[in-house]
């Protein structure tokens, strides 16, 4: 009988392929992944400590990038930047400033951006970004932006009750905190809280409505005259001990609606990414170059699992595994049963402007930590510049730190 010649094919892959896929390799060995059984990634973990330094490549790639701009704009910008010494608990008054491309505000928005510990991305499509200021002292008080969501989340739709062609008409109405915060030592005061608070305020709303309230879709080309019902926002490690339980004058400004599965592509660098890209433009895949809003959720996600696929990787390279806890603002009370049915009037009644929204959460958290940690005092602003010229391997001019 003649030997069976049942043998699996020999892929034959080019040098260049090799290549990067012992880059791929090399990074998420270095990050610390290894298989689980079923070939899958695994961490082994997902405590905050962990998230922190599995984001630490990324973050300082993201900082090396931004040396030059670290190095040039920190010593003007600094001085915005509080100390202890700077704050007076209960004369904290937060307003919050819009901020523009191409102006300084944008500039000192980029750069506050740059010392969370978890990267920070762009957003993309619709973006609100607001510097948030103390009128007391003139100081950067925290940063908050929205931008337009991703497309598939399945804890948001679960909770809304969307089926595929209501969250195609009507996700219009719903945007994401992808930045939301309080800078040092503002932050130590709980000022975090306060924050996030603001993101349900009549400016939020209003400015809202004033920019995109007319709008035609994109993607659609249909008039959907959007009012902001609902932001979603997600803790970046697991679980959230800002959003849980935060509630103002007896209302609960954030709903958890469960965890994301732990996709994604933040362990894939941005250096390495732009060799994939690379790669699948010289394959003439259309996803290279279809970045542009209006082609298709998360297209950097796209792009990252096309060209692991076509590299021969499963798709399970994209699963790292760090799960994050989701939550949805409801601007109006009646957001998710709008939202739902695509009927009814929006009610803001409970939507605070930003002075209301202050007064209570100084009431609430910023007096009492104040007086149970007095610790805030001793941060001085010079800790910004230091934190990032050590993360970047620069020196910056120095700056005053009066």
């Amino acid at each position: 009988m003649a030997p069976s010649t049942n043998k699996s094919p020999v892929i034959s892959i080019s040098p260049r392929e090799a290549s990067l896929r012992r880059k791929i390799r090399r990074q998420l060995h270095t990050l610390g992944f290894d298989k689980a059984a079923d070939g899958a990634l695994n961490i082994g973990g997902h405590d905050k400590d962990l998230v922190r330094r599995l984001h630490g490549p990324q973050r300082a790639d993201r900082l090396s990038v931004n040396s030059d701009f670290v190095a040039h704009h920190a010593p003007r910008l600094l001085p915005y930047f509080a100390s202890g010494r700077d704050l007076e608990p209960a004369a904290i008054q937060p307003v919050l400033e819009r901020v523009y491309a191409g102006t300084w505000q944008a500039d000192l928005f980029r750069l506050a951006t740059l010392t969370w510990s978890v990267p920070v991305s762009n957003g993309f499509g619709r973006r609100l970004r607001y510097v948030i200021w103390d009128a007391h002292n003139d100081k950067l008080l925290g940063v908050l932006a929205i931008g337009d969501p991703v497309f598939n989340l399945s804890v948001r739709d679960a909770f809304i009750g969307w089926g595929a062609d209501d969250r195609r008409e009507r996700l219009v109405n719903v945007m994401d905190a992808y930045v939301l915060g309080a800078l040092p030592p503002y932050n130590s005061l709980l000022g975090g809280k306060m924050v996030a608070c603001l993101l349900r305020s009549r400016q939020v709303y209003n400015e809202f409505t004033r920019t995109y309230g007319n709008r035609t879709g994109i993607i659609s080309g249909k008039a959907k005259n959007p009012r902001l019902l609902a932001v979603t926002t997600s803790s970046s490690m697991g679980r959230s001990s800002v959003y849980n339980r935060l509630k103002l004058g007896g209302v609960r400004y954030f709903e958890p609606v469960g965890y994301t599965r732990g996709w994604g592509h933040f362990h894939i660098s941005d250096d390495l990414f732009l060799e994939l890209r690379d790669y699948l433009r010289s394959t003439g895949h259309g996803y290279a170059d279809q970045h542009r809003f209006g082609q298709g959720p998360n297209w950097r996600l796209r792009t990252t699992r096309a060209a692991l696929k076509a590299l021969g990787f499963r798709e399970d390279l994209l699963r790292h595994g760090i799960q994050r806890e989701v939550f949805v603002c409801k601007l109006a009370s009646n957001a998710a049963a709008i939202l739902c049915t695509g009927k009814g009037r929006p009610d803001i009644s409970t939507v605070l402007s930003v002075e209301q929204v202050a007064d209570l959460a100084l009431e609430r958290w910023i007096l009492p930590r104040a007086r149970r940690r007095p610790d805030y005092r001793a941060w001085d602003r010079a800790d910004v510049l230091h934190l990032l010229a050590s993360q970047v391997g620069t020196q910056p001019r120095q700056a005053a730190s009066n």
